[in-house]
């Protein structure tokens, strides 16, 4: 393998951060793109309360999606993981740390991630 095409297939990782105020709370975003995918963390103070992992498989239209560490009756990462590897067919890393006391505050948050990847798709 050429030195130009060992350069070419390990690309550096990219960090884009952005925050919102969603329902009278600020919630922080940080976006760590990855080589083949992406690590998102959505969270409102800096906890890594869970991580869950989703990718596309071809054996089924709906993506693998795995708690790694966390809660598991707290579906909130592996679901939120699951949909953006749908729509964005990467491997993806999700940490979710808001209390989901309210799913509508889901709901505005994922489409706020949705309004991010529509503006900055270079970032995902």
């Amino acid at each position: 393998m050429s030195e130009m095409e060992t350069n070419a297939s390990f690309e550096s990782i990219s960090v884009h951060n952005f925050s919102e105020k969603i329902m009278e709370q600020v919630v922080h975003f940080h976006v760590m793109k990855l080589n083949e995918g992406f690590f998102l963390w959505v969270g409102s103070s800096p906890v890594l309360s869970n991580l869950a992992v989703s990718m596309s498989s071809r054996y089924d239209s709906m993506p693998l999606s795995s708690l790694v560490m966390g809660d598991p009756s707290n579906t909130a990462a592996n679901t939120l993981a699951q949909r953006l590897a749908k729509r964005t067919k990467k491997q993806v890393f999700v940490s979710y740390s808001l209390a989901v006391t309210d799913c509508n505050l889901s709901l505005l948050v994922e489409n706020r991630i949705k309004k991010e990847l529509e503006l900055h798709p270079e970032c995902f």
